[in-house]
Formats: structure tokens, C-alpha cells, sequence
């Protein structure tokens, strides 16, 4: 459905997006994962034909997107990071506003604003000020907004920042039953478990740069197999000479610093987390928990751009 080709965009000396190219298969969600200042929010501008490039070309269905390109734009739906709202008017009249900027009135206006409330889950809820919703409210009536003209493209510019847990879930249901009605869906995130569970394509951005772009399953296979331990400890932090110590046991093929303690891979921990544990009795240090998986979406963005995802954090581009 959308080809963006060596897509650049440049902000004064800085280069936002450099030389960005991948593809959007119709039917699919494409997530567009990376810290704040990737360059995703411009990227997601460009794709909308909100912003020009500086230089590569996007196509929707073969068609070149600008800002000329008015048909195209009407079949795409921008659902922005920042809430398109407005406070003192109630949930319907909002989408009665977007709905006429849109060409529509009337009985078909009002037919698509009822299924959008809900399909979100807001349609009790219409004759309500949006400034008497909480801030999940607002991203799901934003969300709304978007599909009022039934795009075919809908394109989400982290639709999750700053909600709740519960209407976090909400979204991801929203977002996971207008897949299964056959719409396209292009959606931007710094969170792991979004990009897991929504995601049947992964771009990986970094410093406005591609890194890679796979599906879920095809990033996993960059990296051997592996199990993960995190061990928690009781007080002092993991120390370089811990480190360095369970880094030299057999078996151990990765160790790294949390917060709260270690973080340690292997392919077998049967076999080897009983040394691991005796090397961190014999530090001194006691353990409050630990918990054991598999490898991790943050272990590829790791190995492949050498930092964790939130070490990139910077101002949102």
C-alpha cells in the first residue's frame, strides 16, 4: 500500500531522517520502533504529506503523496501524538467538526461518528465535554477522529503515550479489531510490547536511519537462541567485579547491568544459573528475585544499534 523510497528530511544543520526506505503491505500494522528523536514523527509527517521530504518520494497504491495530492489524503487517517481536540466541545461535536472538514453532513456524518465512538468504546460518553475526559479517553476519541471517513491507511504516531495501563489495553483492542476489519495500519513506538504484540513488521529507526526493517519473528532470528535470567538484588548495585565475575562463567554469554541487579543470557540455565547464583553469594550480595525467559525485542534494537532503547531518549523529532 505505501512505498517510501531514501526518504531525508533536515532541520537547519540537523539531519531528522536519513535516507529511509521500506514498504507497507496492504493488511498488515508496520510499526516504527525507536527512542524519542529517531526521527519517527517526521517520518509518520512525510508519509501523511503533512511535510515534504528534502529529498526520496513516498507512493500510497502507486500514487505519489504531496500536499497536492487531496484524493490520497482522504483515504489516509492521521491519529497525531499531539491530542487534535478540543476541550469546551462535547466527544460529538468534535467529530461532527472533523467530519465536515472532511466534506461529510448529514445522516452519513452522523452514522460513522456513532460507529467510531463505538468502536472505541466512547458512544455512552458523546454529549460529554472532552475536558471532562482522562487523558486515555482523549487518546481513544483522537483515535476516533481518524476513522470517520473510513481511511484504508491509518497512520498512529504513539497513540499510548501518557495513558494508563487499562486504556492502554483498550487502544491495543481498538487497533487490533480495525486490522481485522482490513485496514492498514502504520504505527510509531519507543515501547517494546507494543511493536510485539501489534506489530506483523518491525522498522527499526535510530538517529534517522533504518537499522532494520523484518518481520517480529525475523529480527528474533538475528540472534542466536538464548534464555534470559534477571536476577534482582537486595540494595547495592551490581558491581564491576560481579560483573566481571559472572561474565567468566561457563555458559554465560551475555551479562549486563539493570537498575536493580543483572541481567544474564545463556542457551541453558538448567546448566549454569546455579554458578551464577554461587558467584553472587560470593560477592556479598543478596538476591530478592529472579525471573527467567526468552530473548527480547530489546535485545535486537540492543545488538543492533549497541544501546537500549531508552538510552537514545532525546527531544521528539
Amino acid at each position: 500500500m505505501l512505498q517510501i523510497s531514501h526518504l531525508k528530511k533536515r532541520f537547519g544543520e540537523r539531519v531528522a531522517v536519513d535516507d529511509v526506505s521500506f514498504e507497507v503491505p496492504t493488511g498488515e500494522t508496520v510499526g516504527l520502533l525507536g527512542p524519542n528523536g529517531a526521527g519517527k514523527t517526521t517520518t509518520l509527517s512525510m508519509l501523511s504529506g503533512i511535510s515534504q521530504p528534502d529529498d526520496g518520494t513516498v507512493s500510497f497504491q502507486g500514487q505519489a503523496v504531496n500536499r497536492d495530492a487531496n484524493q490520497l489524503k482522504r483515504r489516509v487517517g492521521l491519529v497525531p501524538q499531539d491530542l487534535a481536540l478540543y476541550d469546551e466541545l462535547s466527544a460529538w461535536a468534535n467529530l461532527e467538526l472533523f467530519g465536515g472538514l472532511y466534506g461529510m453532513s448529514g445522516a452519513p456524518l452522523a452514522q460513522r461518528a456513532a460507529e467510531a465512538l463505538a468502536l472505541v468504546g466512547l458512544e455512552d460518553r458523546r454529549g460529554d465535554r472532552v475536558k471532562e475526559f482522562s487523558g486515555g479517553m482523549k487518546r481513544r476519541l483522537n483515535i476516533a477522529g481518524a476513522l470517520l471517513h473510513d481511511p484504508e491507511l491509518v497512520l498512529l504516531d504513539e497513540p499510548t503515550v501518557g495513558v494508563d495501563p487499562q486504556s492502554r489495553n483498550a487502544i491495543f483492542e481498538n487497533l487490533e479489531e480495525l486490522k481485522r476489519r482490513g485496514k492498514t495500519l502504520v504505527y510509531t513506538t519507543h515501547y517494546m510490547e507494543e511493536a510485539e504484540r501489534l506489530c506483523d513488521r518491525v522498522v527499526i529507526i535510530d538517529h534517522g536511519k533504518v537499522i532494520a526493517c523484518d518481520t517480529v519473528r525475523g529480527l528474533y532470528r538475528r540472534l542466536p537462541p538464548s534464555q534470559v535470567a534477571l536476577l534482582e538484588f537486595d540494595g547495592a548495585p551490581a558491581s564491576d567485579g560481579l560483573l566481571t565475575a559472572l561474565a567468566a562463567l561457563p555458559g554465560i554469554s551475555g551479562v549486563r547491568r539493570t537498575d536493580g541487579g543483572v541481567r544474564l543470557e545463556t542457551e541453558d540455565f538448567g546448566a549454569h544459573l546455579a554458578r551464577a547464583l554461587e558467584a553472587v553469594a560470593a560477592q556479598g550480595v543478596r538476591i530478592a528475585s529472579v525471573q527467567t525467559g526468552q530473548v527480547s525485542l530489546e535485545d535486537v534494537f540492543i545488538a543492533l544499534t549497541g544501546h537500549a532503547l531508552r538510552d537514545g531518549a532525546a527531544a521528539r523529532a
